[in-house]
């Protein structure tokens, strides 16, 4: 393929290690690509006294891509979420989490075959909170006309590309009439103004959640605000073995960041152990979004971890007796 400019951020934890293994699995499938490398999270605090540094927001305008592993964030204190940053500086509107079983990855669920879209800039992630009084802390929910129209768009054209047959959009509209009520307003609309040839329905999350666990096949494409796609896209992993086997994609007009959507397991780091396969799967997105004669790669890259898989050759988190390193040869074993 032809060569490529792709701003790299290995991240924090297992961070390093997946990454590693995914460069490896690159560039052994003949992925041609410049890395440019830059730091975020406890990395960046750690060499440049700041977890997001101007001069990676910087690369990744300039270049357009880039692909990260995952980064820490504190839980209730310290500094906010990088990716959270990372969405906010680049207007990364749109969260992409293809969910699907994988032969060799046994769970309760068959077939299931769904994509996430998720809203990435608004709502309660908006981080907007206050104390209003002592003991009295409030959080708000944030939903513009263009913020919800333009995901709902994003989502019935991704389906059309990708011959997809149906976008559901989950919400709470019985409740916040405002807000939720907004989203699904311009589902209908996005919907009715040039996306006609694609099935549309929409459903209270609560019964949403439930008839996912009865039967996730009834679902295709499902289009959410920010909140509940984050909490549904982890659930929906759950279907297919666990965060380790999806991946992940955040896409604006002028940049793409594809990422494991996994966190960075700091207990575990360093010790060989990491499942590398969430980010080699986000790289085939990658290539993908790279289009050209990076598909025939990204090919090569889906049919050697699938096979890999149906060999039953796994890391330990899905039941085998792999380590990091073990598993990236084994798929790189396949490529030839």
């Amino acid at each position: 393929m032809e060569k490529k400019t792709i701003v790299a951020i290995a991240g924090d934890g297992i961070g390093p290690e997946v990454f590693d293994a995914t460069r490896r699995v690159l560039e052994a499938a003949g992925a041609e690509i410049d890395w440019v490398y830059r730091d975020a999270g406890l990395a960046a605090l750690e060499k440049e006294g700041e977890v997001m540094p101007a001069s990676t927001i910087d690369a990744i305008k300039e270049y357009g891509i880039a692909i990260k592993g995952p980064c820490t964030t504190p839980v209730g204190k310290g500094f906010s979420s990088v990716n959270v940053q990372l969405r906010k500086h680049l207007d990364l509107y749109a969260a992409v989490r293809p969910v699907r079983s994988l032969a060799g990855v046994p769970t309760r669920y068959e077939d299931v075959d769904l994509v996430i879209i998720r809203e990435n800039t608004e709502g309660l992630y908006s981080g907007i909170e206050n104390e209003i009084t002592e003991g009295v802390v409030t959080s708000l929910k944030v939903a513009t006309e263009k913020g919800c129209s333009r995901i709902n768009r994003w989502a019935f054209n991704y389906a059309r590309q990708r011959g997809r047959k149906k976008v559901t959009a989950f919400h709470k509209a019985n409740i916040m009439k405002l807000t939720d009520g907004l989203f699904i307003k311009e589902a209908t609309k996005a919907h009715e103004n040039g996306f006609t040839d694609i099935e549309h329905d929409q459903i209270i999350i609560d019964a949403a959640c439930m008839k996912m666990v009865q039967d996730p096949t009834q679902f295709d494409v499902l289009v959410l605000e920010n909140l509940y796609g984050d909490v549904i896209s982890d659930l929906c992993a759950g279907l297919v073995g666990g965060l380790g086997v999806v991946p992940g994609a955040n896409y604006g007009k002028d940049a793409a960041i594809f990422e494991a959507v996994h966190g960075s397991a700091p207990d575990i780091a360093g010790q060989g152990l990491a499942n590398p396969l969430a980010l080699i799967m986000s790289s085939v997105m990658m290539l993908n979004y790279i289009g050209g004669d990076a598909l025939p790669v990204a090919e090569k890259i889906k049919d050697a971890y699938n096979q890999a898989l149906m060999n039953g050759q796994k890391t330990k988190d899905l039941g085998g007796t792999m380590g990091t390193v073990e598993f990236t040869d084994a798929i790189i074993s396949y490529l030839a």
